[in-house]
C-alpha cells in the first residue's frame, strides 16, 4: 500500500528528476457541476479534480506544473453519434442532433480545436505562472 505522497512522487518522479514538466489533465465538467444521472463519472471527475489540485501546489516545488481542463459538451464523434440516436428517438430524425443541443450557450458544443487550444495554452510558458488551477471550460453552462 502507497502513502499519499508516496502517490504524488510517482506520478511526478519523471519531471521531478528533470526539474521540469507541465501535465495538463483532461477531466469532465462533470466533476465540477455534479448530475444525479451521471454520478460515478461525476465522482471520478471531482476526485481528478482535487488531485490536480493538490498535486499542482506540490509539484510546483520541483518544477512541474500540472493543471486541468473541465470540458464542457464538446462536438466529437461520441457526442455526436450520442445525441444523433436521442434525435432520431425523440425528433424522429438523427440529422437534427443540433436542436437537441440548442440551449447550450451560444447554441453549440464547444468545438474540440477550442479545447485543444485551451490545452496548448496552459502548456506552454504563457501559462508558466498557473498551477493546481482546472479551468472549467462549459461557456458557462454551469452557471445557467
Amino acid at each position: 500500500m502507497f502513502g499519499d505522497v508516496d502517490l504524488t512522487r510517482m506520478a511526478l518522479a519523471p519531471m521531478m528528476a528533470r526539474v521540469a514538466g507541465v501535465i495538463v489533465n483532461v477531466l469532465g465538467i462533470a466533476g465540477a457541476s455534479p448530475r444525479h444521472d451521471h454520478v460515478c463519472g461525476s465522482t471520478a471527475n471531482a476526485g481528478l479534480m482535487a488531485f490536480t489540485k493538490s498535486v499542482g501546489g506540490h509539484g510546483s516545488r520541483h518544477g512541474v506544473r500540472v493543471v486541468g481542463v473541465n470540458p464542457g459538451p464538446t462536438e466529437t464523434e461520441r457526442l455526436v453519434k450520442l445525441f444523433s440516436t436521442r434525435a432520431q428517438t425523440s425528433l424522429g430524425d438523427a440529422a437534427r442532433w443540433p436542436e437537441l443541443l440548442a440551449d447550450l450557450p451560444f447554441g453549440r458544443p464547444a468545438t474540440a480545436e477550442e479545447m485543444a487550444d485551451l490545452v496548448v495554452f496552459l502548456a506552454s510558458a504563457r501559462a508558466s505562472y498557473l498551477r493546481g488551477l482546472v479551468v472549467d471550460a462549459d461557456g458557462g453552462a454551469m452557471y445557467r
